[in-house]
Parts: structure tokens; sequence; C-alpha cells
């Protein structure tokens, strides 16, 4: 079996799902291949969005149409902005998403995103040719090429 997408984009973590979402966005046909649809931005056990480095970097992904501040916003149980007694230099947003509905969200959205198509499967090799990304070979045999 054979596939042709623009963009293949191998995981569908924070930045997979950012990622997928941002070429899909912009009409690129686009692959997400994720072992399982259930571990889809999946959060760590203490499952904070922002702080001092993180916060910036969600804030400038949010400006670019990305989906983790809308993830962030529907999913928080408490916000708070850090380091309120310092300058403005050092203070930052931070949320404490609820991990499993954050994991949810992000799925349901990726899964209406048009010109997005979500694969379960374990990437087993990167094909190459001419120097050139050509596509990837599951373990399951399926072969999805990007695009020439």
């Amino acid at each position: 079996m054979k596939i042709n997408f623009d963009c293949i984009v191998i995981g569908a973590g924070h930045a997979g799902a950012e990622a997928a979402h941002a070429a899909a966005t912009i009409g690129a046909k686009t692959l997400l291949v994720t072992i399982s649809r259930d571990t889809i931005a999946k959060a760590s056990c203490n499952p904070a969005i922002g702080g001092i480095a993180k916060g910036q970097i969600v804030r400038e992904i949010d400006a670019l149409g990305g989906i983790m501040a809308l993830a962030t916003d529907a999913t928080g149980l408490q916000f708070r902005m850090l380091n309120r007694s310092k300058g403005a230099a050092v203070r930052s947003p931070r949320a404490q998403i609820d991990k499993y509905k954050y994991s949810d969200f992000v799925r349901d959205l990726l899964e209406k995103t048009p010109n997005l198509t979500i694969a379960e499967a374990l990437v087993a090799e990167i094909l190459v040719e001419n120097n050139c990304t050509r596509g990837v070979r599951c373990t399951d045999g399926r072969i999805f090429l990007r695009r020439l």
C-alpha cells in the first residue's frame, strides 16, 4: 500500500501534533504517524503548560495559530502568574491541565483538521532516494510516500 502526502510527521507528541496541524492548515496533504491515537499530545505526570521558558514558546505557538494554548484554555485546572513579586521580565503564566482531557482535546481537534490523516503505525525505516527523504516504511508493511 503506497499513499502520497505532501508532509509526513512521525510522532504525535506536542511538537508532532503542532507540526501536523500547521502543515495541514496551510493546505498540505499531511500524514501524522503515531504508535497509538491514545497517546497523542500525552502530558507528563506533572502536566504544566507555561513557565518562564515554555510560557514564551506557548505564546509564540498561539500567535502562529497553534493548538497548545487552545487546548490549555479548554482543559486548564489552575492558572497563575509566576514571579509576581519580581520584575516584569521574569513574570510568566503557567497552567496546570487535566492531562487526559488535554490529550483528548488535541486528538479531537486533529481528527477534525482538513488535509490531515492520522495513521497508527510504527515507522521502521525512513525511505531516502537521491539524498532526499521520500517516505516511510512501517513495520506492518505499509509505505507512505512524499509527493515529489
